[in-house]
């Protein structure tokens, strides 16, 4: 079984910065909710082989807070967050004009010059699931630990006929979600969890 949790919250996630490819850590939030996911994973009996993460920082603490134990975790650059050019850092609450057309319509507004684009995310991260899917362990668990733009990436690919749905929805920190392998294919992800 395959489970993808987005990182828990950091201070730029608190601020309603853009925060993409930088290394912030969690904040207090941000490692109360990775245990709590932690506990969700051992309420349900959910124990992991193998981890994956974004080597980002919060990427990693929400992976090693949320599997537990000693399990191994692997990183991966195709698990990062969205590269936000020359926006990241900027402001959610004053977005640029251009920022704000391409957020009003994801699906049909391209990303703004210089921010990679929403396809290419979904291709990354199309491209690191099928690398994986001959290694995942039979009958074992995998965790994937990503963020908010990436893990939407990833669902998109793996529900055929989003056809963007995921771009638009609020995917919360420490949300998680999950698929399986089935005669070679992946099922199409199922919300588990998503609140803070």
């Amino acid at each position: 079984m395959l489970y993808f949790i987005r990182h828990g919250e950091t201070a730029k996630n608190k601020q309603l910065l853009l925060q993409g490819r930088s290394d912030t850590p969690l904040n207090e939030a941000g490692i109360r909710q990775s245990r709590d996911a932690g506990i969700y994973f051992a309420d349900h009996h959910i124990r992991f082989d193998l981890v994956w993460s974004s080597p980002l920082t919060r990427a990693v603490e929400t992976a090693r807070l949320a599997a537990g134990g000693d399990v191994p975790i692997l990183t991966d650059d195709r698990l990062l967050e969205m590269d936000y050019g020359p926006y990241e850092g900027s402001s959610l609450l004053d977005p640029a004009p251009e920022v704000i057309h391409f957020f009003k319509d994801f699906v049909h507004n391209p990303a703004p010059e210089g921010m990679e684009s929403l396809p290419s995310v979904v291709q990354r991260l199309g491209c690191f699931l099928e690398d994986i899917r001959d290694s995942l362990p039979e009958n074992g668990n995998v965790l994937i630990s990503t963020h908010a733009i990436a893990l939407k990436g990833a669902l998109e690919y793996l529900t055929p006929d989003a056809g963007g749905y995921f771009w638009s929805k609020n995917i919360a920190n420490c949300a998680i979600y999950r698929s399986d392998l089935v005669d070679g294919g992946f099922l199409v992800p199922e919300e588990l969890r998503n609140e803070n």
